[in-house]
């Protein structure tokens, strides 16, 4: 196991250079001049032709690019070029409402969507599986955006049961204070999330149930509940946990639209003022570790496997 988790990061490495190259690539081609954007309305072109030397961006594409990945080896991923602040610092200032958005969102998801499906697949062709379907269905269609704004609008302003917007950071008010200002983002980035599990486990558990063990277990006089929630499910255990953790992808680019929703001030929030002021290091730096974060998840994944199904082995 030591030996493919060692071949498994060094594989990573290749991987992320690509979506570095990628990354800077999309951005140097990108349209707009951060330049200009800085030197504002006013400025002649001698003043943008002097900024553009000061960024370094009148250099040629992979001098800039060697310099960038250079810096990033030894930690530095650059100065933004609005608030003149280093990205690296800036992003970690923001890490914490974003992973305890997306850690809450992953735990609410997995408790709500997994006894969705695995009842939905246990009253099969009922009433039950059909409510249970059209609730996923319909949670994964709405945007998380549109959930927020109408949880925003009953929970929030109209039952005044949680907080609408802002963070209570969990140094300075407690982490009670922290989860309660997070939970109506974290119900609405979960909404399309347990769309997603719960179609996804009602589906391998409706296998599960048609097998050979099953029918077995119930002619032994195992209880119904103890075969569903016992042995079928254990065995749709690693489909559920690929869905679980592709489904990291949907959580990183709905948190940057949830942030925005609910005025947090995380890496989400972060990249949006990033778009829209061009500041291509802060972009970069953002886009980089979040890519990093899914490569280890998908790593985590793996690994997982071999605890939920002993049958596998590297």
């Amino acid at each position: 196991m030591t030996a493919y988790i060692i071949r498994r990061l060094l594989a990573s490495i290749p991987v992320m250079i690509l979506v570095a190259f990628f990354v800077f690539g999309l951005l140097y081609l990108a349209p707009g001049d951060p330049a200009a954007i800085m030197a504002g309305d006013a400025a002649t072109t001698a003043d943008i032709e002097r900024i553009r030397e000061t960024l370094g961006l009148d250099q040629p594409f992979l001098v800039r690019f060697g310099s960038w990945v250079g810096g990033i080896l030894q930690g530095d991923f650059g100065t933004s070029m609005y608030t003149k602040q280093d990205v690296l610092k800036m992003i970690s200032q923001r890490l914490e409402p974003t992973f305890l958005l997306m850690s809450m969102t992953l735990v609410l998801s997995v408790i709500v969507a997994i006894p969705m499906g695995a009842i939905a697949a246990w009253k099969h062709n009922t009433i039950v599986d059909r409510i249970v379907m059209i609730i996923a269905v319909l949670s994964f269609s709405v945007p998380s955006f549109v959930v927020g704004y109408l949880l925003a609008y009953s929970l929030g302003l109209k039952l005044s049961w949680l907080p609408v917007q802002g963070y209570k950071a969990i140094g300075s008010d407690g982490l009670y204070a922290a989860v309660r200002s997070l939970t109506l983002p974290a119900l609405a980035l979960g909404s399309v999330y347990v769309g997603l599990i719960a179609r996804i486990t009602r589906a391998t558990m409706l296998e599960s149930l048609s097998q050979d063990y099953t029918r077995t277990a119930r002619a032994k006089g195992v209880k119904e509940s103890l075969i569903v929630f016992k042995h079928a499910l254990k065995n749709c255990s690693v489909p559920i946990i690929t869905t679980v953790g592709s489904g990291v992808a949907l959580l990183i680019g709905g948190a940057i639209v949830t942030e925005t929703v609910f005025a947090i001030p995380g890496v989400g929030r972060l990249t949006v003022d990033a778009i829209l002021r061009r500041d291509y290091p802060v972009i970069q730096g953002v886009i980089l570790i979040f890519s990093f974060m899914y490569v280890m998840v998908n790593l985590i994944v793996d690994i997982l496997y071999t605890v939920f199904d002993p049958r596998i082995r590297y």
